[in-house]
């Protein structure tokens, strides 16, 4: 099963590719991670459009068999959530057009699927996951590892039904 993290964002979105046998104990493999980047100067319908077209050329390479993103959450800034928003929109609609089932979790309980602490940064995620798949840490881009965590977490769930913090089906 190849499972296709994503964390959202308009200008720098995180992906992380995860090959893995739910059924089996070992054999996780990281196939690919890294990030989509938009210039701040692009606007928002080009970073879109960008994003798309990210999200459509990960699914022809890898034929992943779901996508998990990150919960929305709201936060003081209104102007920034329409945003994130529009972001998820448009790799929701690759996902869909592609007809790859998508699931969110919360990012604490991505974060703490990965590296038993909800609260661990990117640097401590990247750490983890450079151990966990015998890589070098540098190999794992800053902006992809919630990304990677996102995976991990689906995989969990796959393994353990009864996982507290199932992601909702989106």
């Amino acid at each position: 099963m190849v499972i296709l993290g994503i964390d959202p964002a308009i200008r720098t979105t995180g992906y992380g590719v995860i090959k893995v046998d739910p059924s089996a104990g070992d054999g996780m493999e990281i196939l690919d991670c890294g990030v989509i980047c938009n210039k701040p100067s692009m606007p928002h319908t080009e970073c879109l459009r960008r994003l798309h077209g990210g999200i459509c050329e990960l699914i022809s390479l890898y034929s992943p068999d779901c996508a998990v993103l990150e919960e929305p959450f709201l936060g003081r800034n209104a102007k920034t959530a329409i945003i994130l928003g529009m972001a998820r929109g448009g790799i929701l609609t690759a996902l869909a057009n592609c007809q790859i089932p998508a699931y969110a979790y919360a990012p604490s309980v991505a974060k703490r699927a990965a590296t038993g602490c909800g609260s661990a940064d990117k640097k401590q995620i990247a750490f983890i996951l450079a151990a966990e798949f015998g890589i070098e840490t540098e190999k794992i881009p800053l902006d992809s590892t919630d990304a990677l965590a996102l995976a991990m977490c689906h995989i969990q769930r796959l393994r353990f039904p009864d996982f507290n913090g199932i992601g909702k089906s989106l």
